[in-house]
């Protein structure tokens, strides 16, 4: 269930719209997936608990003069897992990670993972809102992501190179932009199983639960502008341009 954890004058004024529609990211979401969402959220049995931290940062007002009135320096915290991880090598993410008994769950653990993959400093983040959980059947997670601000980013990098192979702040104008956008597609036999939306930024694929939930995010904030959803490509091809096969 969605929880806004602040009042609207602690939310820049760019992410506002984001904040009083955030049953519209759910929605983006469950419309794009149809049955095959709904049917994964029945079917996931025991799912473990998990959450993420999706990190804004930019200038407090934004940019009139931009579509969405996304500023200039507006950017969201990502990174890229290891490729000798077993689940999800290579993938670009937001930080988080499975929840721990002793979590205020799920902003205690987002912040936790996000300082533990980034080693940002958490006295700098302001935790916005709380989205719907979401379920990832290949990781067997249902994921809860945490929306925040980040007025004056700290420091960031890769802590542990068993598990993340990169950490990056990607520019969200680059993220709307038209021309970095496609869907991705996967068959097996002749047969499409998988097809989402994907962002090549920053010589990374984003696609799979992050690029879906940036897709529905950039929506439901009103950011969006419009792209060519017919646009297609092969998953295995696009992994390959980038390095993260």
């Amino acid at each position: 269930m969605t929880q806004v954890l602040v009042p609207t004058t602690s939310v820049p004024p760019w992410m506002r719209g984001l904040i009083a529609n955030l049953d519209g990211v759910t929605r983006s979401v469950e419309d794009r997936g149809g049955v095959t969402e709904r049917l994964m959220r029945a079917m996931m049995r025991s799912p473990r608990p998990a959450a993420v931290l999706v990190l804004f940062s930019g200038d407090w007002n934004g940019d009139a003069t931009h579509h969405g009135g996304i500023p200039a320096d507006a950017e969201v915290l990502l990174t890229q897992r290891a490729a000798t991880l077993r689940n999800h090598s290579g993938q670009v993410a937001f930080p988080g990670g499975a929840r721990d008994p002793e979590d205020d769950f799920p902003v205690g653990t987002a912040i936790r993972e996000a300082v533990e993959e980034t080693g940002l400093d958490p006295a700098g983040v302001s935790e916005l809102a709380v989205l719907d959980m979401f379920p990832v059947p290949p990781s067997g997670f249902e994921v809860s992501p945490v929306l925040a601000y980040w007025p004056q980013p700290s420091e960031v990098g890769v802590v542990d190179v068993g598990e993340t192979a990169r950490v990056t702040r990607v520019s969200v104008r680059d993220l709307v932009n038209p021309h970095n956008r496609f869907q991705v597609q996967r068959t097996i036999g002749g047969g499409r199983v998988y097809q989402g939306p994907a962002f090549a930024v920053e010589n990374m694929l984003v696609w799979g639960f992050t690029g879906g939930m940036l897709a529905a995010i950039i929506e439901a904030a009103g950011w969006e502008i419009p792209w060519d959803k017919s646009d297609g490509r092969d998953l295995a091809g696009e992994l390959e341009k980038v390095g993260q096969e």
